[in-house]
């Protein structure tokens, strides 16, 4: 069985990977397509950070993605406080609508901000993208951290009141720092989210300001290009030191909290 298992998750592991591994091998590639490998050059990678406008767009797109990603977890680290010290009977409906946006069509979120920006007026741009992926990665923190404030010992709460603590003391040094794990992972969370969204996005960028799921998009439609190759071969490279990055402090408070 557990032969069995090992070989379920190798097929996974190949299926989602292969896809990954061709279009980085072809970013290399010396000739214009991924017809046919001609031989190794790093010509795409030369001409990719030669392109100023991609460039712009690489950096509005992280520091977009870190910052939606903080305000978020800001948000939906009070907000699971919230929710988790909210009566029983009154929990499952915010519950329910902390998860709309978790199981809605990507589609229809976009929609609903569009017509929402639309009819107060809002201009659509950075701003407009920003409070989007702020509105859907809250839920994701929300969902990281509750967990964490249910395995919570409530005696330690109660200790801090009776040594003399203030409610902001009492979050700041013992409520806060347990959460700590819970708060990194669904910050990582919504920043993965907020880096890889494409429909949300779509629907509320308006003239002037693009990300890259946008951008490859819109270059994609005219044509394949190994530029693009070699963009996504970055952005997965950071992707994997962020995944490292997130093992290790995570390890490292695993550790502090023993």
């Amino acid at each position: 069985m557990k032969k069995l298992a090992n070989l379920y998750l190798a097929v996974v592991f190949l299926i989602l990977y292969i896809p990954i591994i061709y279009l980085i091998f072809y970013s290399f590639n010396q000739g214009g397509d991924m017809n046919g490998f001609t031989g190794m050059t790093f010509e795409h990678y030369s001409i990719m950070f030669g392109d100023s406008r991609l460039m712009l767009i690489l950096v509005e797109t992280f520091f977009l993605a870190f910052l939606s990603a903080l305000l978020a977890t800001i948000i939906g680290t009070f907000g699971a406080i919230f929710i988790h010290q909210t009566r029983r009977r009154y929990q499952n409906g915010l519950l329910s609508a902390n998860n709309v946006l978790m199981v809605a069509p990507d589609v229809m979120i976009g929609a609903s901000f569009l017509i929402l920006f639309t009819t107060i007026k809002f201009e659509l741009g950075e701003l407009s993208v920003l409070l989007s992926h702020v509105a859907f990665s809250i839920p994701i923190v929300v969902l990281m951290v509750l967990p964490r404030l249910k395995e919570m010992n409530y005696d330690m709460v109660n200790a801090a009141y009776d040594l003399g603590a203030t409610r902001f003391q009492m979050m700041k040094e013992v409520m806060l720092p347990y959460l700590t794990p819970g708060i990194i992972a669904g910050y990582f969370m919504a920043f993965t989210y907020s880096l890889d969204d494409f429909a949300v996005t779509f629907f509320v960028t308006g003239n002037g300001f693009s990300t890259l799921s946008v951008e490859i998009y819109s270059r994609a439609r005219q044509g394949i290009s190994l530029e693009i190759n070699a963009l996504s071969t970055i952005v997965f490279l950071f992707s994997i030191l962020l995944v490292i990055g997130y093992y290790f402090i995570s390890q490292e408070k695993e550790v502090t909290d023993a």
